[in-house]
């Protein structure tokens, strides 16, 4: 098992990094070329800034039992079809139950914004939205490295 995460603008990272030292799981961080990271733990691959770089490099590396962190639905889906597990930044963990009405609610998002029509207002990030990441994230490590 491994984390894979989509890093770019991922803002639990010091989290992940943390929890994955506890169980020593290893990390690995997919950025673009337009940002730099080093954590002294993960592994940092680095990818040109084209379209979807990041997400297809990540879904190259994914397999069955990894843990994704994205926030991309279309990447949680790809993942959950190779056999892992995916979770958000807020702790919402993707699955097949879920996966339809997200991908749908993206594609109506998506055909509004190309309408012209303006998508809501991000929602600032709290100290709430962290500790349910830390504790949606630590209960897919214990599952996982009980099933291992």
């Amino acid at each position: 098992m491994q984390i894979l995460v989509d890093a770019d603008a991922c803002p639990v990272k010091e989290i992940i990094v943390r929890l994955a030292k506890y169980v020593s799981v290893p990390v690995t961080m997919v950025i673009d070329t337009s940002h730099v990271l080093n954590d002294g733990y993960s592994e940092v691959i680095t990818v040109d800034t084209a379209r979807d770089s990041v997400d297809i490099r990540l879904i190259n590396l994914v397999c069955r039992g990894d843990i994704v962190v994205t926030q991309d639905y279309g990447v949680a889906a790809m993942a959950l079809g190779k056999g892992a597990f995916a979770i958000n930044q807020n702790g919402m963990i993707y699955h097949e139950g879920n996966m339809d009405r997200l991908l749908f609610e993206r594609h109506l998002s998506g055909k509004q914004r190309r309408a012209g029509n303006k998508s809501g207002k991000a929602k600032k990030r709290t100290e709430e939205n962290d500790r349910a990441f830390e504790l949606s994230f630590w209960g897919l490590l214990q599952s996982e490295k009980q099933t291992q």
